[in-house]
């Protein structure tokens, strides 16, 4: 049996590469982390990780492929993962291994060095990691995953500081690209943001004296864990015995977290710099309707990630908003082994349209965003099979036009639909009546930005819209990839820290 192959639905659309969960101060860490990662899950469904440590039995870990619900609710691997301080990690792969095919690649990664060992779980992408695994290999150093992860902990070893988490400062000092990263020695925990904070970390407290590092404020709720704040972009904190130590190992930093967050890749019920990540995207629709009107009779979402811009999309239309597709909940994002005729079936294993409702209506279909296209063309088929007379489609973000180099799967630049058409031509190869895209300052309104982007000096990364690039992605311009010329520049500004 060959677990995990990619559903034709999912190949569609971007994913994250990971989520990253830790917890000191709590009696059976382990089973917090596991809850915690499960909330997490929509981040990556291919394999997760816990490292736990316990003061008689030391560091005890357990990687696996698949769900959280599938391996970390059993009672007999938990009772593995004993003591008060866990940190865990679920996995999409961007860097290495396309497929979780190696247990090697699944994180958390550990170190161990004369002053303890180390536990280290990442959430992003190093854009340099090819540069430092040549050098570091020419050096001595000797790999056991892909994951471009685990240079961290090589660049760790490599350290002449005297503690870990100097040892990790020193490190990262050389890393390049986005990383919110967790980690653990024998009695810290540790979190760190890159100076542009592209990928979220927040902070929790859970208990008298327990503390949360999550990816999402989601992951805190599960748990029971009281929101404190995220994680400064640039910031690094150390956490042991109820205590946390702030510094700043990069010096001052301008964050650009990354905006796609709030289009699609965190849950609805999150909350990214005090604002809810639903009514944000509820927010997307109203601004959708605001500049692409469109005669209509029904709003339907391509379900779930465009339920909530469709609902805003319908408030502010006046157009009566309906459950036009309904999601099989319990298809899950893959399929085992599927025969060549269910693959064929496409998106219909997932959605199903509600003929009643659509029969002899003008449509408007409300997605997060588009890709390659493909999934768009299926669902717009089944829209006009089912009887719809229109099918309109208004989509929740700018065209998706590059590539993204942050911990985002993301094809290459050739294949995405809007870098090589116009929309209309878009429009005409989907095959709808109408298409239409929010701006790239509406949606910086809906994330409460008022005056929209600034193009000076952009308050997120919106790399995949723009090609503003905020760290030049040096791997991939080793591989001859074309940048925007104002991008490399001020990619190359940016990162200065990594030379220091």
């Amino acid at each position: 049996m060959q677990p995990f192959l990619a559903h034709p639905f999912d190949y569609d659309r971007l994913h994250e590469e990971c989520g990253v969960f830790g917890v000191i101060g709590v009696a059976d860490a382990a089973n917090f982390v596991a809850l915690g990662l499960h909330a997490l899950q929509h981040r990556g469904q291919e394999a997760g990780g816990i490292i736990s440590h316990d003061a008689e039995q030391g560091f005890n870990s357990a990687h696996r492929f698949g769900y959280v619900r599938d391996n970390f609710t059993k009672q007999s691997l938990m009772e593995t993962l004993p003591g008060s301080l866990a940190i865990g990690h679920v996995r999409y792969s961007t860097a290495g291994t396309k497929a979780a095919t190696a247990i090697r690649d699944v994180q958390p990664f550990f170190g161990d060095f004369s002053m303890g060992g180390c536990a280290v779980a990442h959430n992003g992408n190093i854009t340099n990691a090819m540069a430092l695994r040549k050098e570091l290999i020419e050096r001595g150093s000797i790999f056991q995953s892909s994951s471009d992860s685990e240079c961290i902990i090589h660049l760790m070893a490599r350290s002449i500081q005297r503690n870990i988490p100097e040892r990790m400062k020193d490190a990262l000092r050389r890393v390049e690209g986005a990383f919110s990263v967790i980690a653990m020695t024998r009695t810290k925990l540790i979190g760190v943001r890159d100076p542009l904070g592209v990928r979220p970390l927040v902070l929790g407290k859970v208990g008298d004296e327990g503390y949360v590092l999550s990816s999402e404020t989601c992951a805190l709720d599960i748990i029971g864990a009281e929101f404190i704040r995220e994680i400064d972009p640039g910031e690094m904190v150390v956490i042991s015995k109820g205590e946390i130590e702030s510094s700043r190992p990069f010096g001052p930093s301008t964050g650009r977290f990354c905006i796609f967050e709030h289009v699609y890749f965190s849950r609805p019920d999150s909350i990214i710099k005090g604002r809810s990540v639903y009514e944000t995207r509820r927010q997307i629709g109203v601004e959708l309707a605001r500049e692409a009107p469109v005669e209509a009779d029904l709003v339907c979402a391509v379900p779930d990630s465009g339920t909530p811009a469709a609902i805003g999309f319908a408030h502010e239309s006046g157009i009566p908003f309906g459950m036009g597709i309904i999601r099989n909940q319990y298809m899950g994002r893959t399929f085992i082994e599927p025969t060549e005729q269910i693959r064929n079936m496409g998106v219909r294993l997932k959605l199903n349209v509600n003929r009643a409702l659509v029969a002899g209506k003008r449509v408007v279909l409300v997605d997060d965003s588009v890709v390659r296209g493909t999934t768009s063309r299926k669902i717009k088929d089944m829209i006009l099979d089912a009887g719809a007379a229109e099918v309109h489609f208004r989509i929740a973000s700018p065209p998706t036009a590059w590539p993204c180099f942050y911990g985002v799967d993301t094809p290459d630049r050739e294949k995405l639909l809007a870098a090589n058409m116009s929309e209309e031509e878009m429009r005409e190869w989907i095959g709808v009546d109408s298409l239409a895209f929010v701006s790239l300052d509406g949606l910086y309104r809906a994330v409460g930005e008022a005056q929209g982007r600034n193009t000076g000096s952009p308050q997120y990364c919106d790399a995949c819209f723009s090609g503003d690039y905020p760290v030049a992605p040096f791997d991939q311009l080793e591989r001859g990839f074309r940048m925007k010329a104002n991008s490399e520049t001020a990619g190359a500004a940016i990162t200065g820290h990594a030379a220091e």
